[in-house]
């Protein structure tokens, strides 16, 4: 990254005992390690989450081209199935007339069901009698007030 050799980091250290003294120099080497290891995690981290947006950006690019051409195969499949189904549609279909209904839509299983009601029953509906007051006979024990 950085040029420097042996001899600029030898001058340095010298200028750096001469400036801080002997006791204050192990402080300032371990607080100037911790900032030159930060710096590298922080370089680290951004490198390889660059990596890591490269490789899923490369990873969508591939599928959106997968996806593309597995739609194509699928619109050209469902064309040709169409397109043979049209060759037989004349042994489906009467000539001159659009959709005729199967006998399978013509009627429904109700329908098809005899009516189980008879002509003698009468259709109204009877009263319901479940709402009304029970009639209790006189000197019955359950005599309600």
């Amino acid at each position: 990254m950085f040029d420097i050799g042996f001899l600029e980091l030898l001058i340095c250290a010298v200028i750096a005992l001469l400036v801080l003294g002997p006791e204050r120099l192990p402080t300032a080497a371990r607080a100037a390690g911790r900032w030159v290891g930060a710096a590298r995690r922080m370089v680290s981290q951004f490198s390889s989450e660059l990596d890591r947006q490269l490789k899923a950006e490369e990873l969508r690019e591939e599928l959106r081209k997968a996806g593309d051409v597995g739609l194509d195969d699928v619109q050209k499949t469902v064309r040709g199935a169409l397109d043979e189904a049209k060759k037989y549609e004349h042994m489906i279909l009467p000539d001159g007339k659009g959709h005729q209904q199967t006998p399978m839509s013509k009627g429904t299983a109700a329908d098809a069901a005899p009516s189980e009601t008879s002509g003698d029953q009468d259709d109204s509906p009877t009263p319901d009698n479940s709402s009304a007051p029970k009639q209790v006979p006189p000197g019955s024990p359950d005599k309600r007030s």
